[in-house]
């Protein structure tokens, strides 16, 4: 698990010069105005659409962590769930369940880890 403190034109930014993608270039691959992708790296707009995001992950061959990292991002930004995770838990009542038990009983992130860490086993047969 990590914390970032980024914001996701920062991010944006970052990624885009670490791939030596101009920022026309992007504009013109993500079907923005080289403008507009200005004004979001620099905070002036709101982070991308979640198909946006999708492309710019493609686009900037994103790893699964710097994708995770990405739509954490946008979702502390928006004030909401990470993008990515809103199919899963719209389509499982039970995980709105489990992250209201969570809550009411105060679960930090010591009992997230082992609950991660006991799926994970779980999940890899290694009980």
């Amino acid at each position: 698990m990590y914390k970032t403190t980024a914001n996701f034109g920062e991010f944006l930014k970052r990624k885009r010069e670490e791939k030596q993608i101009s920022l026309r270039e992007l504009a013109r691959r993500l079907e923005v105005s080289a403008p507009f992708l200005s004004d979001v790296e620099n905070n002036r707009r709101a982070p991308l659409t979640e198909e946006r995001l999708a492309t710019l992950a493609d686009v900037l061959n994103l790893s699964e962590a710097e994708k995770a990292e990405m739509y954490d991002i946008v979702g502390h930004q928006k004030g909401l769930l990470a993008p990515d995770l809103n199919p899963y838990v719209n389509d499982r009542p039970y995980v709105n369940a489990a992250l209201r038990t969570a809550r009411n009983l105060e679960a930090n992130e010591d009992d997230w880890k082992m609950f991660i860490e006991e799926l994970i086993k779980r999940k890899s047969g290694d009980n």
